[in-house]
């Protein structure tokens, strides 16, 4: 899905990626972790096609984004820190535009059980504008895997959400993982995201601390705070 070879991103005279190196098979769930400002985001945008690094290399489907970026962001679906929604449309008129962007159907009938799944069927004619920080991130979630993508980069995907909430990010790498595609998940929720994923990659200042398995992190690698580290 990926191969990532000494990425680098600079902003001005900040590295905030030096050196990155890894893949990304199908089938795998990797826990993005680190501290504010290590990295992580930065490494999704780059996944993302986004952005363009100031070097190295990176492959995403044995494809250059340089030079595919439009085919292959049809096989990825981000949720970044912004919702990429539209406040003045409600939930199911985002969903269409959504899925016409994509050149995917979307039958009314499929529109209400995808809100409903998510817990937002009682909401799906309001206004977005109108909706919690919670529903926004319960529906932005949902807009990013509308057209089934290959590759899933979540940015701190548990943002506002309650409980219920919770259990749908989870069920949705669950089933990313059963599909045979891959995720890659930046989280300050330590203990959930080791529980789920496959694989665990730390980022400290730009570079990359660990990159193995979930149940071999060491403590030392993980800033004290993040969740779930004593």
């Amino acid at each position: 899905m990926v191969v990532a070879t000494g990425l680098r991103k600079r902003f001005a005279r900040t590295w905030a990626l030096r050196g990155v190196t890894f893949t990304v098979q199908p089938g795998e769930i990797i826990a993005l972790l680190g501290a504010n400002g290590s990295g992580k985001s930065t490494l999704l945008r780059l996944l993302a096609t986004a952005a363009r690094p100031s070097g190295g290399t990176v492959q995403l489907f044995g494809q250059d984004p340089a030079r595919a970026a439009a085919a292959l962001r049809a096989r990825i679906g981000v949720l970044g820190h912004a919702s990429g929604l539209y406040g003045e449309l409600t939930a199911r008129e985002n969903l269409h535009f959504a899925a016409t962007m994509y050149g995917i159907s979307l039958s009314a009938e499929a529109c209400d059980a995808r809100l409903n799944a998510v817990g937002l069927g009682h909401a799906a004619g309001a206004r977005v504008g109108t909706y919690s920080q919670g529903m926004v991130q319960r529906l932005s979630l949902l807009r990013s895997t509308l057209h089934d993508p290959d590759l899933l980069l979540l940015d701190e995907p548990y943002t506002a959400l309650d409980v219920n909430g919770l259990g749908i990010v989870d069920r949705v790498l669950t089933d990313v993982r059963a599909a045979g595609k891959s995720a890659l998940m930046a989280t300050h929720l330590v203990e959930r995201s080791l529980r789920l994923c496959d694989r665990a990659i730390v980022l400290a200042g730009g570079t990359i601390a660990y990159d193995g398995a979930v149940a071999s992190v060491p403590s030392s690698v993980l800033p004290s705070e993040m969740e779930g580290v004593a």
